[in-house]
């Protein structure tokens, strides 16, 4: 199955998009892979692909890595029989021959999303004729901002509050509004010069209480005078636990004198966003659900920085204000430390963006634009059935459908792997194409604890998992495994993949590295900095050594 003679050639260990590719061999029209041999692909009748981070060499009885300068890591391993050795998770050893070194995407320092680059692909020439034609027809509105109003479904992806006319999705709870609609009837009678809507950047900062995020300061800005016509602060409704200063800008004595509640904040905006003279107002924001959310607005005309423009790794990534503001209008903001946000520069940075993407069009700010998800290319396939005779799902934790599982045909959010499990027995058989990811063995090693954050002291050196907590996820996963393996149909494809190593050594330094960092750019001297949280030359050499260590993976191939 393997083609050793091509992958001996190769600079690097098979990459998850040459396993993205495979699929899409399989299940829609992208070209036979070199690297694999796969016999009469169209008898293929379904793909399944399990991404189980957490199966180690060590997991399956396989020898480390060469370290021999003649010996190639690149070429798939023979998996000893479980007859053969102790293995943990039988079913591989079982059901497969080989284990694959994997390579996860990344540069020096870092690893990047596996998920992100196994769901994303390059478009074929066709589609990419396709595009260009639509951006060149697209040139001659680009003076419109409304061009860049959120559509429904993408509100909906990005979770936005939807007023209920717009759509039944999005259930208010108390002390919620929406937007009035507008009749057409109405805008009829307006006079030409008012039928214009008028456009506002939005930012709002929140704080911490019991109930979660409240909104703490409000800050709108007219998009054509860029005169400020709203900037208060708010009152929250509970005491604040947290006034999370470094990112809000909020002090105690800030909002000691704040008496407005966000009723009234709802009520003296409500003007601004329904005139009784003109057509409702477009917000402008980054990654406006959020402020609206706390705001508790649904309102229907909406253009996001944070979708308009594009992540450098493609969606389903977002791409950070400060960021957008320096690599597009060349200019800093959020520089003042721990002295927090400041939500009037955050909103004029969302109204240079606007302006620049209507100046220079809608290709500019975006990244990998010939790319697109891969459901997206297996619905156009036409080599089973014609296009749309493709279907696919997602069954993963979390809320998929808003990820990367947006373009799939359905999905199915879960809140554990057994959860998983039932969702892939139950939808694979009206699915052409499944993924789902299986997070036990993972999380019982200690990999799934919450990101470290800029202010918390990373742990030196990661703690070892439970041997009998680590020995029962192991336990479980088989079983799992075991059950979708026997509810598979004939000529199922099953694919495994790990994606990755173990990351917290590599996350515990890039968060040293960034704690560093962040402590010069905001003033600080390296020697009014501890020695002990320096960032040195041999920190960086290790840095890069562990992330090369992270990105190995394993992959397992085999049809039922």
């Amino acid at each position: 199955m393997y083609v050793n003679g091509e992958i001996v050639k190769r600079k690097d260990a098979v990459h998850i998009n040459d396993v993205r590719d495979l699929v899409l061999h399989i299940v829609a029209d992208a070209p036979p892979p070199n690297w694999v041999k796969v016999e009469h692909a169209r008898s293929i009748e379904k793909v399944v692909t399990l991404l189980i981070p957490g199966i180690l060499p060590s997991t399956l009885a396989l020898p480390p890595l060469p370290t021999s300068a003649t010996a190639n890591p690149n070429i798939p391993l023979s998996i000893p029989l479980p007859a053969e050795s102790h293995t943990s998770i039988p079913f591989i050893a079982s059901t497969y021959s080989h284990a694959c070194p994997t390579r996860a995407p990344g540069d020096q320092t870092r690893m990047y999303s596996v998920l992100s680059e196994f769901f994303q692909c390059q478009v074929t020439p066709q589609e990419k004729a396709k595009r260009q034609a639509q951006r060149a027809s697209q040139r001659a509105f680009d003076s419109t901002p409304a061009l860049y109003m959120l559509t429904l479904k993408e509100m909906i992806e990005n979770e936005y509050p939807i007023p209920s006319y717009m759509a039944d999705v999005f259930e208010k709870g108390p002390g919620w509004i929406e937007t009035p609609q507008v009749s057409e009837e109405s805008l009829l009678l307006l006079p030409a010069d008012k039928l214009d809507s008028k456009i506002y950047a939005i930012d709002c900062e929140m704080c911490l209480t019991e109930d979660g995020k409240e909104l703490t300061r409000v800050c709108m800005i007219e998009y054509e005078s860029g005169i400020v016509v709203y900037d208060k602060l708010v009152k929250p409704p509970k005491p604040v636990t947290d006034y999370m200063t470094k990112w809000s800008g909020i002090t105690e004595s800030l909002l000691a004198s704040a008496t407005t509640t966000v009723a009234e904040v709802q009520a003296q905006l409500m003007p601004i966003l329904a005139p009784k003279d003109g057509p409702t107002s477009i917000l402008v924001g980054h990654s406006l659900e959020s402020d609206l959310r706390a705001l508790r607005i649904c309102h229907p005309r909406c253009i996001d920085t944070a979708v308009i423009y594009h992540h450098p790794r493609g969606r389903p990534l977002k791409p950070g204000l400060a960021w957008l503001t320096k690599k597009w209008l060349n200019r800093e903001i959020q520089t003042r430390g721990d002295s927090g946000h400041d939500p009037e520069e955050d909103a004029r940075a969302c109204i240079d963006l606007l302006r620049s993407k209507l100046r220079y069009g809608p290709s500019y700010g975006e990244f990998k634009t010939d790319f697109e998800s891969i459901y997206e290319r297996m619905g156009r396939a036409s080599g089973r059935g014609g296009p749309g005779s493709v279907r696919s799902v997602v069954v993963d934790h979390g809320n998929p459908a808003v990820m990367h599982g947006s373009k799939a045909s359905s999905n199915v959010p879960c809140t554990s792997d057994e959860e998983v499990l039932e969702g892939l027995l139950q939808t694979i058989p009206a699915h052409e194409f499944a993924f789902a990811r299986f997070t036990g063995v993972a999380d019982a090693l200690g990999w799934l604890t919450p990101k470290t954050s800029a202010g918390e002291t990373p742990a030196v050196t990661p703690a070892e998992p439970s041997p009998i907590v680590l020995a029962s996820a192991q336990a479980t996963l088989n079983n799992q495994l075991v059950t979708l393996y026997a509810s598979l149909p004939a000529r199922t494809a099953l694919i495994i993949l790990t994606g990755h190593s173990d990351p917290r050594r590599m996350a515990s330094l890039n968060a040293r590295k960034s704690t560093f960092e962040s402590a010069i750019r905001s003033g600080k001297k390296a020697e009014d900095i501890d020695k002990a949280d320096w960032w040195t030359a041999g920190d960086g050499r290790e840095l890069e050594e562990e992330v090369e260590k992270a990105k190995r993976g394993l992959l397992f191939l085999g049809i039922k």
